[in-house]
Parts: structure tokens; sequence; C-alpha cells
């Protein structure tokens, strides 16, 4: 055979190499695929249509040398699905560690690719309209494979292309674009991240955080490319399996711009204040009320553990609105935290009355902590609570029990008692928060 002989193959057929093929004609234009520039990032067509014909003459001679016949391959292959879920890490298998970029290198479109640590603008609701997009598309999880808009299809690959990263990063290297932060400080758009060292490939996944479904904050929206594909569903926090070693992660790229975003004003909800709260809100609302006059509550802070200070100061600034009894109880409402947010309502002020002291003990427990109640909870402050419910009324949803163990009636029972109280909406989720045990103990 003369390259004579070969202008045909050159001139109309244009060889993909298999993926598992050891020839070096194969290898080569592998390596020319992988290393090429693609005409919509810049590449010269007739460079391209060049190299293209370089690779399968080499394969072509290479096969001819063999004593082979030459054959033009298939196109790429359509992206396949990943190994079909299971209860164990090994069915979910993640990027490996040095994997960065895919053989394109970015996206059509996309920008410069992004060097570790920096980070491109992007509003919280770009991040989750983007997730929604594969969501929509269903796209196949593959590790070896990338989707149209240039992302690997795999858990990292999916959250570069939410944040908008210029390339697929892995689960070890997406902290270079973020910072850590807690729970209590999850918003839409953020990650959870969790990186096993003993099983790097298999054992590593990251979701991306969608927005809390109850107010004890156990279960989230999560949206996570994984097998057979990208899906969005209620999730335990952090994870199925592995939950303890998951860390949240928030990009350093998030623009000023809300654009969907939770209002930074928004009521957080009762159950971040009262007795056992301990978080950022608690903070911004000592500092709200010492803006409004009620700095003389403070010895010290205020800070994010509850307080008596806090309570005293809250129904001080309540009194100062007028309110009376159960409106004025010392625990912040949407009402209460509308008025400080904005700067509304009648400061606190020689002529507030001074709150009552605190009521004498009765022996009411203390709130032990939203952790203590939810599915797969089993403890006795979920027996202690559907005791105290039966004894007020609200006792109907259980056949049995109450007993240690949650169940769906400890959740109606507690609802019950919320509408009971006015609450609707998330207020009224069946799951009990500060301001629900207190009332309830009360």
């Amino acid at each position: 055979m003369t390259l004579t002989d070969l202008s045909p193959l050159m001139e109309f057929d244009e060889v993909e190499p298999e993926d598992d093929c050891i020839c070096g004609g194969c290898g080569a234009r592998r390596r020319a695929r992988l290393h090429a520039a693609p005409v919509h990032e810049g590449g010269h067509a007739a460079a391209r249509s060049l190299r293209r014909r370089a690779a399968v003459l080499v394969a072509a001679v290479g096969t001819a040398i063999g004593g082979g016949t030459a054959a033009a391959g298939p196109a790429l292959a359509a992206p396949t699905p990943g190994p079909t879920p299971g209860g164990n890490r090994s069915s979910l298998p993640q990027n490996p560690q040095g994997e960065i970029s895919g053989p394109y290198g970015k996206s059509v479109g996309a920008r410069a690719s992004a060097a570790p640590g920096t980070a491109q603008p992007v509003t919280r609701a770009q991040i989750i309209r983007r997730a929604q997009s594969w969501v929509d598309q269903s796209v196949p999880y593959g590790m070896g494979h990338y989707w149209s808009d240039g992302y690997r299809q795999d858990c990292s690959g999916f959250v570069s292309m939410a944040w908008g990263l210029g390339s697929s990063q892995t689960t070890w290297t997406l902290p270079d674009f973020a910072e850590r932060i807690g729970k209590d400080d999850l918003q839409p758009g953020d990650v959870l991240i969790h990186n096993d060292p003993a099983d790097p490939q298999a054992g590593s996944h990251v979701t991306i955080f969608g927005g809390w479904t109850d107010s004890s904050r156990t279960r989230y929206v999560a949206y996570e490319q994984t097998s057979p594909g990208t899906r969005k569903r209620v999730t335990p926090y952090a994870y199925w399996n592995d939950s303890g070693s998951y860390v949240p992660y928030r990009y350093t790229g998030l623009s000023g711009s809300s654009d969907g975003a939770p209002s930074p004003s928004a009521f957080p909800g009762a159950d971040r204040f009262g007795p056992g709260a301990n978080n950022a809100y608690v903070t911004r609302l000592g500092r709200m009320l010492v803006q409004r006059g009620g700095a003389r509550f403070y010895a010290e802070g205020p800070g994010p553990r509850w307080g008596e200070a806090d309570r005293r100061a809250t129904q001080a600034f309540q009194l100062a609105q007028g309110w009376r009894g159960s409106e004025a109880d010392g625990i912040p409402g949407k009402d209460t935290w509308a008025l400080l947010v904005n700067g509304k309502g009648r400061t606190i002020d020689a002529g507030t009355p001074l709150p009552p002291p605190p009521p004498p003990a009765t022996g009411a427990p203390a709130f032990p902590g939203a952790q203590y109640f939810g599915p797969c909870r089993d403890n006795d402050h979920v027996r202690l609570l559907g005791e105290q419910l039966v004894r007020k009324g609200f006792g109907a949803a259980y056949t049995t029990g109450p007993g240690p163990r949650w169940s769906e009636s400890d959740r109606r029972a507690v609802q019950a008692f919320q509408l009971a109280l006015g609450r609707r909406g998330a207020e009224a989720d069946g799951y009990p928060g500060p301001d629900t045990w207190r009332r309830l103990f009360s």
C-alpha cells in the first residue's frame, strides 16, 4: 500500500480512536484530539483539517504495516450512564484526584480556564438555574464523558459547571475556589464536599445545597450528579452515607447581586432564637437591639449564644411597640424582626416599662436542640415531647406510644400544636423549635 492509495481515506474518513485500542495510530489520534484546540476556541480550521488528516494517515499506515485492514472508527460514543446506584460508596465512583479538565478544556463560549483560587462572579440564582438545567436534561453520569457544554459528567464537573468555572475541577480542587462555612450558614448555591483519602475515586462526592426543607435543618434539597444521571432530591443532612465527613463550602466568586437569592433581611425562623440557640442570627438580633436602645441589658456581648439579656432586650423592644402578653414574650417573630432590620418602630427609651423578671423555675426542661427530632432520631427527648403533647390534648395522631423513636405520629402531633398556636406554612412543619418547645411546656 502506498500513500497515494490512502488519499481517499484522507479526504473522506475521519477516524475516531476506540478508547481501548492500543495501536500506534489510535494512540496518536487520541493525543492529537487531546491537545488540539477546537475551532470554537480559536483553533484554525485548516490546521484542524491537517491534524485530522495526519492522524488518519498515521492510523492507516500503522494498520498497513501491521498487516491489518484499515477501517473508519465510529464517532465519539454518546455519554453513557454510570453504574447503578446502590447503598455503598463504590456504587458512586467520582472523579480522580489528578484529572482537572476534559479533552476540550472548557465549554463552548466559556471564559478562559480559571486558575486555582480565582473566582468568576456568579449569583446564587444562576448557580441553581445551571444545576436545574442538567436536571431538566437528565444528563447521564460518566466520569470519562463530557456534556455538550464541555463539562465532565461527574459530581465535581457538575459543580464546576454550576459555578461557571473555566474547567472541570475535582472534589479535591473545588475548595481552592471556595471558603469553608458552617452548617448554619448554608444557603442555596453552596456545596457539601466529602473527600476520602483512603478511596479518593469511589469515596469522594459533592452536592449542591438547594435549601432546607424543614425548620429543624435535618433535610435539604440536593442537586447532584450521580448514577444514573443528574438528580434533585430531598436528602438527609449531610448525605445518605458518610454524613459526618461532609464539609460545607461557599464559592468565593459569588456576586453581590441577590438575583433571586434569599434576602439577608428575611426572618430566619423562630427556631433560631430562644434557650439553646447559638448562631449568627442571635448576634445580629442583639446588635440591632443595642442600636435601638437596648444596650443597658447587655453586660457583655451581644454574642451568638442566646441568653437572658437577649430575651429581656427583645421584650423591652416589643413592649415599646405597645405589645403585651404573648406578643411581648421576648422571642422575636416576623413582626419584631421586620421592625428591627428596617429601622422602624419605637426605640427602647426611659419611658418604656422594664420587662418583668423571668418567671420562677417550674422544672420545665430546656430545649435540647433541633438535632434530636426528625427521621431516624431515637432518644428520651422524643418520648418527653410526645408525652407532653398527649397531656396538652394533642395526642390524637398516636395509635401507639409515644416512644423514644421519632415517627410520623410525632410530627403530626407537633404540627397540630403549632397550628393551634396560629402558625402556618413553614412555621407549622411539625418539627419543634425553641419557641414551640417553650410554649408546649409552659
